[in-house]
């Protein structure tokens, strides 16, 4: 077991109800899971935050801890917590850094994983005409996601692309 490790854990959604596609306003939560896998207690202090949109526009957000808190995680303790946030587009990612203390004074950063946030709503017809499926993306868990239909033969990837 290593002296310094935090494990981060992400899921996300879309919130259709709060989002306003006309205008171009997606609205999305995660949560996020901190886990204290290290044999030192160490305080989350404060997080960085790269937010991307699908037109390439990214986001900086920087602050003190996480939803008003600075928890103080002991070894084998979990802290979670969900946040928002919103976008221009339909899709983008996330990712980014919590920068923490450990209680010997130790500083230390721990990456959070890029994940994905998808408002995107995939259809699928097959071509006999007997099935279709339709299929809401809310929130990717990760950015190379392929989802797989079997339809005569051929394989669809993500958005429809032959592969």
């Amino acid at each position: 077991m290593a002296r310094y490790q935090i494990h981060v854990e992400v899921q996300a959604r879309h919130l259709p109800e709060q989002s306003a596609p006309a205008q171009g306003h997606y609205v999305f939560a995660y949560t996020i899971t901190i886990t204290n896998t290290g044999e030192v207690a160490a305080q989350l202090i404060a997080r960085s935050w790269n937010v991307n949109d699908a037109n390439g526009r990214t986001e900086k957000v920087r602050g003190l801890g996480v939803v008003g808190r600075q928890p103080l995680l002991q070894p084998g303790e979990t802290f979670e917590y969900t946040s928002g946030t919103r976008l221009a587009t339909p899709t983008g990612t996330m990712h980014g850094s919590y920068f923490f203390v450990a209680e010997d004074g130790e500083r230390f950063d721990v990456d959070i994983p890029l994940f994905v946030l998808d408002a995107v709503e995939y259809v699928v017809a097959v071509n006999a005409g007997q099935t279709v499926l339709w299929m809401a993306l809310l929130a990717a868990p990760q950015a190379w996601l392929i989802f797989r239909f079997y339809m005569h033969g051929r394989q669809l990837r993500r958005g429809g692309e032959d592969g």
